[in-house]
């Protein structure tokens, strides 16, 4: 059993008493998951994924990334190049109703849905065990080292199941143990429901192998994949039978799995040199080594930070799924459930989104885990916030390394978007366009069909500044020169060709406000219907004006000059700023429409405060209050109505400096969101897993404690009154500042500000608190040397 502080060694057979968790790192439970997914301990190296359910009859899920529904689809529609124009003009002339339906009609993708994320395997291990005659059972996550573990005894003896996950060496492993010499049995093999080609199990120099092959199902560029587990036993003997190993009287049983895709390969005799490859010296190293280098290499980025925001008490004593239930009716009992979940977080994102190679791929709705062939929304890449939210803590929470998937599906999915801006918008300059939704291809026509939002062009111009955030945490020139600038130049390339004059601003159309249907009003065409597609949302604006003034200040950085740089200096000034409504609250569409959905969960027009900058209150005062307007209308008509939603809300009103509102969120989302193994749903326990809200959760933490967007590094900005005190280390600001705070009767006492780059440092603390850098008063930005360590202290 795990004891705080103890790492991952199993130190006995008996159950641990509760009081020796640490309840801000470990999820445990006293039941095995059942057959419920939303139970499972997910753990995962970034490519391979493992879902542990616990039970007496295992089944661990296992995913590989790049394993999903079939080849690439051209689904460019041919037919709205020659249409464009005349759907602008209806929009113009008040036919929203017409230009809607034309627009789907002449530029839906054909199919209208990409790729879907697919399962690999199920491992199924048959201990010969009753669930019923299972004593002190104990099934634990630990979110530092990113790995899990199962406990039990029956018939006197004490059994553990240890599930590794190691990036190192490119494999899941797994160690069986019973605390009784010769008493560990246990049949396994591979399953998998659709397009098996092979299924074999062999043993060979004492070693057992299953393997199992199979494909996407298409006669021709399917998806094919090899899996294959190896078993290494300690003491008694070893068999295969058909499709399955058979240990008996053994004392440990080790297993190691890997899987390879055609994704990443040519041929099958080359994924499976890779696939052998990584088994071979995993087994080869043995499980102690295996997972000494993959728990070291998980706890060195996850321990970067460390939050405390108090002690639970006794509260935090409970297995988790009772902590949710009791958070319910007495969330003041228990802080460290919030740091269990913002620690849960970071654990996810590293399990699910590392630097794998050239082709690594990002986190999907699901992250990385999944069990069905046709998951909620293809569980795919929804770039019109999901993806984006997936990434928002990989900066401020010390994880840039998780950053890279995504800038490899962005340089997979240029290409396409450089194909379907010729054929849809006839824009041959080299830009590229993205829609609401891509896959691992790189997908980049119009998804799905409808008004709301199937058409929205705006998906490359959110990536990309992901691209330019990254290089204003980490400074890396490099970087910018050779990953983010081609993804910014070519993004605005696009809107140099695709956007339209209209009323002297540079405007985008057809498109849309992700999601969000509005009323048509009386004085145009088809009076009271619900439309979602016209021109010039509040949103596509926010995005351009940070599009162009990220080009225009990485051009700045790398000393570009040139025709790319004048264009985005043209075009800026042209860009229509956000307007202000009756109600004081910033318009979501070119008009003061009445709004279909009041509650609607995506705050599309609320870009601009988070997580852009062009609405925050140091930056423009007037427009973050009209801001703060309709988030609180929307609020109050009951919007935050899904996970995802609740937590870009936390993030939200963190940027607007109201700590109050934002923890009064935090406990919202803790209350209803988090499933039985605590992943993000989309209306509460039991209903569909998107994993989005984990990771906005985790930012909106971050933004809460520090912010660093308007040129200053920001300390306890949103504090809420009830986290009077409390520490955190490690935060990241931009300009790659390394941040630790505590703090004390709800005011800073102590920092330390390390400068990782050197460079210039602005300091603000809370509301504007006077302040001292190592000893002296601080009056104005100070210059610093990389390594410098300041101490900030307020008096």
């Amino acid at each position: 059993m795990l004891f705080k502080g103890s790492g991952i060694t199993l130190l006995t057979a008996a159950a641990a008493v509760a009081a020796q968790w640490d309840a801000s790192r470990y999820a445990w439970y006293t039941s095995a998951g059942g057959t419920d997914f939303a139970a499972t301990l997910p753990i995962g190296n970034g490519r391979l994924a493992a879902a542990v359910y616990g039970g007496a009859r295992e089944q661990v899920t296992l995913n590989e990334n790049s394993m999903w529904s079939g080849p690439y689809l051209d689904r460019a529609n041919r037919n709205s190049a020659k249409s464009l124009g005349t759907i602008r003009q209806q929009l113009i002339n008040g036919q929203i109703t017409a230009a809607g339906q034309s627009t789907l009609d002449n530029m839906a993708g054909n199919p209208t849905s990409p790729r879907a994320y697919n399962p690999l395997v199920d491992l199924a291990l048959d201990f010969g065990h009753s669930q019923n005659a299972m004593s002190a059972y104990q099934r634990v996550l630990d979110t530092s080292t990113g790995s899990a573990w199962v406990t039990y005894t029956l018939g006197g003896v004490n059994y553990t199941r240890e599930y590794i996950s190691s990036y190192p060496h490119g494999v899941l492993a797994f160690r069986m143990r019973a605390g009784t010499a010769g008493k560990l049995n246990v049949k396994l093999s591979l399953q998998r429901s659709q397009n098996v080609q092979a299924n074999t199990a062999t043993i060979a120099s004492g070693i057992g192998t299953v393997s199992l092959r199979a494909s996407s199902g298409q006669s021709s560029g399917a998806i094919t994949f090899t899996s294959a587990a190896r078993v290494v036993q300690s003491g008694g003997s070893l068999s295969a039978s058909g499709n399955s190993v058979s240990v008996t009287g053994a004392t440990t049983v080790d297993i190691f799995f890997n899987a390879e895709t055609s994704y990443r390969y040519s041929s099958q005799s080359a994924w499976e040199r890779e696939l052998n490859r990584k088994l071979d010296a995993a087994v080869t190293a043995g499980y102690a080594a295996v997972k000494s280098a993959g728990v070291a290499d998980f706890s060195a980025l996850s321990g970067r930070v460390n939050l405390n925001l108090g002690s639970s008490g006794s509260a935090g004593n409970k297995p988790t799924d009772q902590r949710l239930s009791a958070y319910k009716s007495n969330p003041g009992a228990d802080p460290q459930l919030a740091v269990l979940m913002f620690n849960y977080g970071r654990h996810l994102l590293l399990s699910c989104s590392r630097d794998t190679g050239a082709l690594s791929l990002p986190a999907n709705l699901q992250g990385i885990w999944n069990k069905d062939y046709s998951p909620a929304w293809q569980s795919k890449y929804t770039i019109n916030i999901n993806t984006e939210m997936n990434y928002w803590p990989a900066l401020s929470t010390n994880l840039a390394e998780t950053h890279k998937p995504l800038f490899d599906l962005i340089d997979v999915a240029r290409p396409r978007g450089q194909a379907v801006a010729q054929i849809m918008y006839n824009c041959n300059n080299g830009g590229f366009v993205l829609h609401h939704n891509t896959d691992l291809w790189g997908d980049a026509a119009p998804v799905d069909k409808g008004t709301p939002y199937m058409m929205w062009p705006m998906g490359a111009a959110w990536l990309s500044h992901h691209a330019m955030e990254h290089y204003r945490y980490t400074l890396d020139r490099t970087f910018l020169s050779q990953r983010a600038w081609p993804i910014l130049r070519d993004t605005a390339k696009f809107y140099y060709c695709y956007l339209f004059d209209y009323q002297n601003y540079w405007t985008t159309g057809p498109s849309l406000s992700p999601e969000n249907p509005f009323r048509v009003p009386s004085n145009m065409q088809n009076p009271g219907a619900t439309e979602g597609i016209d021109i010039s949302p509040s949103m596509d604006n926010q995005l351009l004006y940070q599009l162009f003034t990220d080009v225009i200040e990485a051009a700045q950085v790398l000393n570009v000059t040139g025709s790319d740089v004048d264009n985005a200096k043209a075009y800026l000034p042209k860009i229509k700023p956000p307007q202000i409504g009756s109600k004081g609250q910033i318009l979501e569409w070119r008009n003061e429409y009445a709004e279909a959905e009041p509650a609607h969960r995506h705050m599309s027009p609320l870009w601009g405060l988070f997580p852009g900058v062009q609405m925050t209150p140091l930056q423009d005062a007037r427009l973050a209050a009209a801001g703060k307007v309709l988030l609180d209308n929307r609020m109050r008509a009951g919007s935050g109505s899904t996970g995802w939603s609740r937590t870009w809300v936390i993030n939200l009103y963190a940027r607007l400096f109201l700590g109050d509102t934002v923890w009064s969120n935090v406990v919202a989302f803790l209350q209803k969101y988090p499933s039985t193994n605590m992943w993000n749903t989309d209306g509460g326990a039991g209903t569909t897993f998107q994993i989005d809200g984990n990771f906005g959760y985790t930012s909106g933490i971050a933004e809460m404690l520090l912010q660093s967007h308007n040129g200053q590094v920001h300390m306890l900005p949103a504090l809420p009154s009830a986290l009077g005190s409390g520490s955190v280390s490690g935060l990241i600001a931009r300009g790659n500042f390394a941040v630790d705070m505590r703090w004390a009767n709800k005011a800073l006492t102590k920092a330390t500000i390390t400068s990782r780059s050197g460079g210039r440092l602005a300091i603000r603390v809370q509301n504007g608190s006077s302040f001292s850098v190592n000893g002296t008063k601080y009056s104005g930005a100070i210059s610093t040397m990389e390594g410098g360590v300041y101490s900030v202290t307020v008096p």
